[in-house]
């Protein structure tokens, strides 16, 4: 990894010391499991999303709650923030994507996406955010024009529930991964399939490009994380210590001080390793149920993380 690292510079750079990080609150205000906790891309507010049908905008200052959207008929399992940070997207268990806009006093439902034929699992917006891609228990990927709600494309991507899909920065390529064991890359604009990155007996339970473009995290039911580079196809860096076997959950890039893996855990804990030794740095823990979910902030050190039925809730931590 001499050529670079996953944050996009400073490869060869002295990475400065760890930092250990501490919970600085616990947030309860969803009625079921939070399934999915994001910053937005300015850092001023996250998003989660829950079980509980609903979402609900914080602050990250005062880390109070700002709105709460409701509309969806069943549960949420993914959200995703436009670029702008104007805009959330969200999949749910009601076969919809819905688009908000969040921006004071709006806080509503702008669009809602229909076409998928089986709960939708993952969204995400590309980096101009005028298009957003979804992926599906039925199967397929869909990519959709944000302005007009209309569906551009449906991929007949896997051949079991799509479990993730992530647009690389410049938006020309979409990663998707799935419980069939597979890990696909995809031409944004024509919906061809570029490479099969894994295929595997093993499900793939969450992919995504590193924020440089350059690598591919993905998350298998093996209790296994791996960086690979997507141009040669080969694996570089692979992430063990935490649980991972039954559920999707997700992990991420840590790079506003030093570069670091984040994930969570069925083992209800946060796990971060140091990206380029693979070493276990901080295993943080507090939770009562899996930690189905974590997102580091943009630009601070912090981490939210969210857990399942049993906990409820939204911890944020912040380094010593």
């Amino acid at each position: 990894m001499a050529s670079g690292s996953a944050g996009g510079g400073g490869g060869g750079a002295t990475p400065p010391p760890f930092r250990p990080y501490r919970l600085l609150r616990t947030l309860n205000a969803h009625q079921r499991a939070v399934s999915c906790v994001k910053f937005s891309n300015d850092g001023r507010h996250f998003a989660s999303a829950s079980l509980d049908k609903t979402l609900i905008v914080w602050s990250v200052q005062s880390l109070s709650q700002i709105a709460v959207l409701s509309g969806h008929s069943e549960g949420i399992s993914d959200l995703a923030w436009s670029s702008d940070s104007h805009y959330v997207c969200s999949a749910s268990d009601d076969r919809t994507v819905r688009v908000w806009d969040v921006r004071p006093p709006n806080f509503e439902c702008v669009r809602v996406l229909r076409g998928h034929s089986d709960f939708v699992f993952c969204v995400n917006f590309n980096l101009q955010s005028n298009l957003i891609v979804s992926g599906s228990f039925d199967r397929t990927i869909r990519v959709w024009d944000v302005k007009t709600g209309r569906c551009l494309r449906s991929m007949n991507a896997h051949s079991l529930p799509v479990t993730s899909v992530h647009f690389i920065r410049d938006g020309s390529l979409i990663v998707s991964g799935s419980h069939d064991g597979t890990c696909k890359c995809w031409d944004a604009n024509s919906g061809a399939c570029l490479k099969v990155l894994i295929d595997d007996k093993i499900a793939v339970s969450f992919a995504k490009f590193s924020p440089n473009g350059k690598f591919i995290l993905v998350a298998t039911l093996d209790d296994t994380l791996k960086l690979w580079n997507y141009a040669s196809g080969k694996f570089l860096k692979v992430y063990t210590g935490h649980v991972n076997q039954a559920y999707c959950i997700t992990s991420t890039f840590s790079v506003t001080n030093g570069k670091y893996i984040v994930s969570g855990s069925e083992d209800n804990c946060i796990y971060i390793w140091d990206l380029q030794g693979k070493n276990l740095v901080q295993k943080l823990e507090g939770h009562k149920d899996a930690v189905i979910s974590v997102s580091c902030h943009p630009t601070e050190n912090k981490i939210v993380s969210a857990a399942l039925d049993r906990d409820r809730s939204i911890k944020i931590w912040a380094q010593n």
